[in-house]
């Protein structure tokens, strides 16, 4: 029996690319989606050689949400399930003093992923049936002096989720929020990240496989993480307005 397509938004990233190959391990056709995505031609033939499946190449833009509505009536074929991997960190101390680096980071995390997941959203709903993923941050839980200006798309984009999630729960479609925390990517790297904390790209792609199969909600990649984030969050402000974390 032929699998339904998988729809990876952002395939360029360390995360996209490793939820690709594991939805393609599964047996699923994969589309991949990203900016100059003929850059991505050997990653497809690579693809389809190791997992002996279709996949297909796609330009996408997320920050151009006037051409999402085109992008997804232009896909080969609507997918089951669609995977948003569209992020950008950039540097705080530079947002702080670049108002447009911060609208960029700020565009990058929560307008262009909650635009295209919009639209996939009402096709989705019109068809009954399909699985929304979309990638967060456990940055988005409390905002911190290092990383507001990211964290705070973050927690728009996991609000966007559950509100979406809670329109859709009666209708077939299914969202996932998935809360990585640290991960070992291209964006990170030069970080000092705790080891015990940081996760592989596979293993935020394998906690994604999962949490489609089993109809998880929010995840976060590595669990210790929802006890982490409990702790933050519920530090008084008047603490934690003078705490360097």
């Amino acid at each position: 029996m032929t699998k339904p397509p998988v729809l990876i938004l952002g395939a360029r990233s360390d995360i996209g690319k490793a939820v690709a190959h594991k939805f393609a391990s599964l047996g699923h056709p994969i589309q991949l989606a990203a900016r100059n995505a003929a850059g991505l031609e050997a990653e497809k033939a690579d693809m389809e050689l190791r997992h002996r499946i279709a996949v297909s190449l796609h330009e996408f833009d997320a920050l151009a949400t006037d051409t999402h509505e085109a992008f997804v009536r232009g896909l080969p074929q609507l997918p089951q399930i669609a995977v948003c991997a569209v992020g950008l960190m950039g540097k705080q101390a530079e947002n702080e003093h670049d108002i447009q680096a911060s609208i960029r980071v700020m565009r990058s995390n929560y307008e262009g992923p909650a635009s295209i997941l919009a639209v996939l959203a009402n096709s989705f709903d019109e068809r009954g049936n399909g699985t929304l993923v979309g990638i967060s941050s456990v940055a988005g839980e409390r905002g911190r002096a290092t990383n507001y200006v990211y964290g705070s798309a973050k927690a728009g984009f996991s609000a966007f989720l559950s509100g979406l999630r809670n329109r859709l729960a009666k209708r077939g479609v299914h969202v996932v929020t998935a809360l990585p925390g640290f991960v070992a990517t291209q964006m990170t790297e030069g970080m000092d990240l705790p080891a015990k904390l940081t996760a592989a790209p596979s293993e935020v792609a394998d906690a994604i496989a999962r949490a489609v199969e089993r109809k998880r909600d929010v995840i976060y990649v590595r669990p210790i993480w929802r006890l982490i984030m409990l702790i933050i969050r519920n530090i008084p402000e008047r603490v934690f307005k003078v705490m360097k974390i």
